[in-house]
C-alpha cells in the first residue's frame, strides 16, 4: 500500500499547476473511481477537513494516506506529493531567472494562468458533484456561488450561511 500511495501521489504532484487543488479531479479519479478506497462523500469530507485545518492545501493527501495506511501512509503520501514537484520547481527556477527575456518563457508564463484557472474550476466541479447529493445542497451551492460572484459579501459570511443552512436541512 505504501508503494502504491507513493506512486500515485508522486505522479500527481507533477500535475499540480497552481497547487494541490488543481489536482483534485485526478486524485478523486485515483482514490474514488479507480481504486474504490472511499466513496465520493468520504473524499469530500476528507477534503473539507483538510481545508478547515491550518496548514498547506495538501492535507487532503495526508488524510488519504493516513486513512489507507496509517501514520506511515500519511507520511509517504505527503512526501510523495511534495518531493517530485519541489525538485522540479527548484530545477526550473534555476533556469527561469536566467532566461527572463526569452520569448518561450513569456509564452509559458502567459499560458499558466488560464491553465491553472481551468484546473481549479475542474476541481470545484468535482467537489460540487460529489457533495451535492440532493436538491437542498444543490440550492445552497448555487445560492452561495451567485452571492460570491454578484455581491461583495465576505466569503466567511457565505460559509456561515451555508453551515446554518446545512444544519437546518440535516
Amino acid at each position: 500500500m505504501l508503494f502504491t500511495l507513493a506512486a500515485i501521489f508522486a505522479k500527481i504532484s507533477l500535475l499540480a499547476v497552481g497547487g494541490v487543488t488543481s489536482t483534485l479531479p485526478e486524485i478523486t479519479r485515483q482514490v474514488v473511481t479507480l481504486r474504490h478506497w472511499m466513496t465520493p462523500a468520504q473524499f469530500t469530507q476528507l477534503y473539507a477537513i483538510g481545508q478547515a485545518a491550518p496548514g498547506p492545501n495538501l492535507l487532503v493527501v495526508t488524510l488519504i494516506g493516513q486513512r489507507e495506511a496509517g501514520v506511515a501512509g500519511a507520511i509517504v503520501a505527503t512526501f510523495a506529493m511534495m518531493l517530485p514537484a519541489g525538485v522540479l520547481a527548484i530545477i526550473v527556477s534555476k533556469y527561469w531567472d536566467r532566461y527572463r527575456e526569452a520569448r518561450l518563457r513569456r509564452i509559458i508564463q502567459a499560458a499558466l494562468l488560464p491553465i491553472t484557472a481551468g484546473l481549479v474550476l475542474a476541481a470545484a466541479c468535482v467537489l460540487v458533484r460529489q457533495a451535492d447529493t440532493g436538491v437542498p445542497p444543490v440550492v445552497i451551492t448555487a445560492v452561495s456561488t451567485l452571492a460570491l460572484w454578484r455581491t461583495k459579501l465576505h466569503p466567511l459570511w457565505l460559509l456561515a450561511g451555508g453551515t446554518v443552512a446545512g444544519l437546518l436541512i440535516a
